[in-house]
Formats: C-alpha cells, structure tokens, sequence
C-alpha cells in the first residue's frame, strides 16, 4: 500500500478524483492500492523559548535571551489556550497510524510544490514514522485529475528534493532566530508588543522611509521653457529639456528670445509599420499589482482567490515568481490551446523564447490557466476576474491575430539649438489587444512633414518640484522584489530585458519570497503598522514607533541584512553552504544587538527597560519610571505630568543620566544634540524650578 499525505484536505480530494474510486474513510481515503490523508497545512511548529530553558510561567525576561537552540526542536502546534490542538493532534495520530501499517510500504510526500510544503509533509512522517520506508514526492503544478495521474506516474525518491527542504529548515530557523528574540527584546525594552522579523521589518521601514519623504518634502520652483502654438491647424507642443532655477527666470527669458528668433523645421519623419508584442504571462506578484491597479484588490485578497482557483483545477500552481513556461511544458500548453479553440478563443502555439525560458524558472511556471475550464456560475463574481485577468493574458500571449501597429517618429531641429522628438502609435489591426488590457503611452502626432516650419513661441513655464509617490501594491511589489534597483516604468515596455530581474530573485536579493510576500505584509497591516487605502500603503503611528523604537535600540534590519540572508538561503539551496552556516549567520547578526546593549551603556544611550523605576518625582514624590516615550511620573492619573522625554533635540536620553537628573539634578554632559537648524552641541540636563533646561557651563 502506499501513503499519500497531502498538505490540505482541498488537495487531498484532488489526488483521490485523480486516483479513482477510493472509500472515505475517519481522516483519510482507502482503495486501489493507495491511502490518501492530509494535514491541515503546518501540524508541527518550533517550540517556544520555555521549553528550552524549563522556565513554567511563561514571563518574558532578558534572562533568556538571546535564545540559540543547540538543536531546534518541533511540537504539535498549540491552541489559544496554549495546549496541543485537539484537531490537530487527532488527524497527526491517524497519519502515524497509517504510515506505520504493516501493509505500507510507500510514502508519499503531497505538500504543495514549494519549500513550506516539502517540510509540512517531512515533520510529519519523520515524527510519525517508526521505521524506514519507502519515501516518494508527489510534485504537481496544478491539481487537475490528468496532471494527478501523471504526475503519480513520475514520483521521484524523496531524497532528490533534500536542497529543497534544506533551504525551507534554514529558512524556519532563521525566522524563528529573529522574531522569537528581538520580538521580545523590543517589547522589553518598550513595554510595547512590537514585532520584529526578518522581513516584516524592512517592508514596514520602505514605506515609513518613503512616507517620511513625502511628509518633509519641501517643493521648490523652478521654469522650464515650452510653445505650444498652432501649425496646419493644429496645436504643436515643443518642451525644452533646458531648466532654471527659481532665481534664473531673467536667464529662462533669454533663452526664450533666442530659440524664438531661430526656426523650427520638421527635419525627419519616420513611419514604420510593425507588431506590438503582448506582456509576458503572469507571475504571482505581476497579477497582483494588475488587480491591485485596476480593481485595488489588496494582496491577501488576490492570493486567496487564486489559491483557491488551483485548488478547484483552474490554474496552475499560484507562488510563482516567473513569467516564463517551461520547454518541457509544450504538450500540455498545446492541449489547453486546443481546449480554448473549442471555445472560439482566437489562439495559437508559438515555440518562443519569450515565453518558454527554462533559464528563467526556479522552482515553479508563469500563472496560466489549466484544460479544465470553468462555467461561469462556478465561479463568484472576485473569482472570475482574477480568473479573467489570468486567462486573457494567456490568449494574447497565443493569440493568432496580430496587432499591427504604426510607429511614427518626428524631429524638429530648432537652429542647431536643440533637437525635438514627437513619438506615437496609432494601432492599425488591434490583434491581441481586443483581449487583453492595452493604453498606448503615446499620443497622435500632428500631420508634418519633412522640411515644414512649425511655428514657435516659446515662454518661460512655472514649474513645481513634486515630491515622491506613496507607495502602491504594484511599486511596493517591485521594491520588494529587487530592492536595489530603480523604480522605473520602462519595467513595462515591450524590449525590456528583464536578465537581471531573475538573476537577483534568483540570488535571493528580494525581501520576502512569493509564497511569503503576500503574509508578510498582511501581518504588518494586522499589526498595525500600515494602511492599505484602496491600492496605497501609508505608515501608521505604531509602525512609526516600531522604526523609530528600533533606531534608538539600534537594531538595524535594513534590506541589505535581510538581503545578505536571503542570499545565504539560496546557497543552501544550492549545497554551496549548510543548514548550521546559515544559521550562525543569523546567531552573529542577532548577537550584535545585544552586544550592542552593553555598548550602549557605555555609550550612554541604553534607555533600560521597560516599568523600570529611576528615581523619585520632584514635583510629587512618587516613583518615575521608564515608560514607552520615556521616563513618567507613576502619578499621572493624579495628574503629575513630570516627564523625561526619551529623545530631545535628536538625542537619546540614557536612563543612567535620567537617575542622575533626578538624583543630583543635572545630568553629566551630554554630547550629540541637533538644533532645529542642524548644528550639533554638547550640554548638560538641569533641574531648575522643577522644569527641565539645558546647562552650558
């Protein structure tokens, strides 16, 4: 007999419809020489840092951190009420039972085909499995019955995706490395729960930077010279490329005279007819920035419907990070081409390196629709546009109709002054654009030709400066994907090469992966540290504080450092280095921070922990402690205001010259302050009337 464990009862139903008739059975399936079971996606998680260390109340305490594990250990993951999940428990005890059988000699690891779901499967068998059997990979890139079937026929030993599991270990470590540690470093310090991960970290820090940007922007004038006046009747439209400050306006003036004392003539005109190539085939987060664009469907959104979509048989496997189909695809590519034929979509097989580029796969194929295509009453009205989206992409990638385009180009030569250019298409036979969403970017020309002189006029233009733009799910998504790289639209145009994209994803530059992206910054959003407004992200107050919070600490988890480990991550992958390597990587990187606490005492900026108590009130007695923005009077609710902020005049207030405020009335000299003007200066913190003031003796 052999075992399938699938990673969801969803997938589990497909491997049976694919099997045949098989007997439902209590947690599982029976018949044809196969058992099919499942998990409920993780069974297993990491255990918590008191059961390392034996401690039984569960209060978080600087003792124990940092925490590194010698070995990591698992456990069935736990209720609200912090015990093991009864479900959960149930459905592992009945894969134990089955997977130690005398009559099964298979197993068969069913996760979902990605490094979450290749360990999903593993935890289980390797704390279920009394004795060595047989161990299998189901790998499916969609769950159709006909790739089930096939892909049963395929199974290749387990062993063969160990670089695989290898990668999704160290990557579960490392989280866990990070979060558990500086989470409760944080929080100790600031008394408030803040969350701190490898990843969530710098996608917070990207748009609180950028928000901060646009907050402090500053607009500044500037002109720029233009004409706009009629030639043939119609309106032509000259922008220098010249600028000048907002004192230079006598010298826009100049330069205007000029260029209107010379002639403008039409030197070339060039028409050239040719075809306008459809965008590639869908990634995962390609599709999620249309329909965030267009339909400002949020991300977590846009995953569970396509999730959904694969788990029903319409799509392919969805956390995909290519835009490109596999040479060994062809024969099922051709087969969903001829399926759409018999549905009068106007579609063709094309043998292209655009869209077949096994260079640029890693794990998993562009989004494409499967055979299996559904009636629209199946479908909710959510499910059918992203179905939608995803299905017109793939007919105008195949579409057997051409769009033809005329490109026309025009250059105006201003005498020898300056050269202009006009572009634009006009769309002759729209081809695959009647399919798929197209906007032409440029506009219809003005009927001129070679030698014709355009009437001129040009005149200084007041112009503004304008300040960055909040981020949105598309240019968020393509921040994180390559966070080094500019954000430029030309990502969109048609002769884009798009090598280096897929080298960085590829060296694990980006931040976060497909198959995490999306949770990531749900959590974020959950935590309260961003706002989604229709398709914009902006910083909220408590992701404010979690940065700001974070650079008083000087925790620093930038993109370089969450990029360095996801770098370290794919050389695992690669076997270029181990599991343990990577691992001391993120031990070194964490042991900085608190190295940094002993040096941040001598340094005098360690500001202690939380509900700490320095000193006594001098306005009522009572006891002052550390709260979260600083040092409080415990006798607020009274109404003593007395405070010691955390950070004055840009300077982190240590709690060792908060006591020796209170204590002597005056700090030590305090070296590092920032006026409103920029310029740094040294002085003391003095009590005098009870009020704080600086001392420059």
């Amino acid at each position: 007999m052999i075992v399938i464990i699938a990673e969801k009862p969803s997938l589990a139903r497909n491997i049976v419809a694919g099997i045949g008739n098989l007997s439902k059975k209590n947690g599982y399936y029976e018949g044809l020489g196969y058992i099919v079971t499942w998990a409920f996606g993780h069974l297993f998680s990491l255990c918590d840092i008191e059961e390392y260390t034996g401690s039984t109340d569960n209060k978080w305490t600087m003792e124990n951190l940092p925490c590194f594990p010698e070995k990591f250990k698992f456990r069935l993951k736990y209720d609200n009420n912090k015990k093991i999940d009864s479900g959960v428990l149930k459905q592992f005890n009945i894969i134990k039972d089955l997977v130690n059988r005398d009559d099964v000699d298979t197993i068969v690891n069913a996760g979902d085909a990605d490094r979450e779901g290749e360990i999903i499967v593993r935890l289980c068998v390797n704390n279920a499995l009394e004795k060595d059997k047989k161990f299998l990979r189901l790998w499916l890139p969609d769950q159709t019955p006909e790739t089930v079937k096939q892909a049963l026929s395929e199974m290749k030993e387990e062993n063969e995706y160990e670089n695989l599991a290898n990668e999704g270990f160290a990557r579960t470590y490392i989280d866990w490395l990070y979060g558990v540690n500086l989470t409760r470093f944080a929080t100790l310090k600031t008394g408030v729960l803040l969350r701190v991960g490898r990843v969530i970290i710098p996608i917070v820090k990207a748009i609180y930077d950028r928000d901060l940007q646009i907050r402090n922007f500053v607009p500044d004038i500037y002109y720029g010279i233009t004409s706009k006046e009629i030639t043939n009747g119609e309106e032509i439209e000259l922008n220098s490329k010249e600028k000048f400050d907002k004192d230079k306006l006598d010298k826009a003036k100049e330069l205007c005279d000029k260029y209107n004392s010379n002639k403008a003539i039409v030197t070339s005109k060039k028409v050239k007819k040719d075809k306008l190539e459809a965008g590639k085939l869908y990634s995962l987060s390609k599709l999620q920035n249309y329909l965030g664009k267009k339909y400002k469907m949020p991300m977590d959104k846009s995953l569970a419907l396509v999730q959904s979509l694969y788990e029903r048989g319409f799509l392919t496997y969805p956390r995909t990070n290519s835009e490109y189909l596999a040479t060994a695809e062809k024969d099922k590519i051709k087969t969903i081409i001829s399926n759409l034929k018999g549905k009068n979509y106007p579609v063709i097989f094309k043998d292209k390196k655009t869209i077949f580029d096994d260079s640029k796969i890693e794990s998993h194929s562009a989004l494409t629709p499967t055979y299996k295509i559904p009636k629209s009453e199946e479908l909710s009205e959510d499910e059918r546009t992203v179905y939608k989206a995803v299905l017109k992409r793939f007919v105008a990638v195949f579409c057997s109709e051409e769009c033809l385009i005329e490109k026309t180009e025009i250059k105006i030569n201003l005498g020898n002054l300056e050269e202009f250019t006009l572009k634009g298409t006009v769309i002759l036979e729209k081809g695959w654009t009647a399919y798929d969403d197209y906007t032409s970017k440029d506009k219809l020309l003005p009927s001129l030709n070679k030698g014709d002189e355009v009437n001129i006029l040009f005149k200084p233009i007041e112009k503004k400066t304008t300040p960055p733009k909040h981020y949105t799910i598309e240019t968020l998504n393509n921040y994180l994907k390559n966070p080094f790289k500019e954000d430029k639209a030309k990502i969109n145009d048609d002769d884009y090469d798009d090598t280096e994209d897929y080298k960085a994803i590829f060296e694990g530059l980006e931040l976060g992966t497909e198959a995490t992206r999306t949770g990531i910054i749900d959590n974020a959003r959950k935590s309260n540290y961003i706002e989604l407004k229709k398709d914009v992200y902006t910083i909220l107050p408590l992701g404010e504080y979690l940065i700001e919070s974070l650079k008083q600490m000087q925790i620093s988890m930038d993109k370089y450092k969450t990029s360095e480990m996801g770098k370290a991550l794919k050389k695992v992958f690669r076997s270029e280095i181990t599991i343990d390597d990577s691992v001391m990587l993120a031990k070194k990187e964490i042991n900085e921070v608190f190295s940094k606490k002993k040096m941040s005492i001598e340094d005098d900026i360690d500001t202690g922990l939380f509900g700490e108590e320095i000193g006594n009130c001098p306005l009522c007695g009572k006891p002052v402690l550390k709260n979260r923005y600083g040092y409080g009077c415990s006798g607020y609710k009274e109404g003593c205001n007395f405070k010691i902020n955390m950070s004055i005049c840009n300077r982190v207030i240590s709690m060792s010259n908060a006591k020796l405020l209170l204590e002597k009335g005056s700090t030590s000299k305090i070296k590092g302050f920032i006026s409103k003007n920029g310029k740094t200066f040294d002085a003391k913190l003095v009590l005098k009337d009870k009020k704080i003031e600086f001392s420059f003796d």
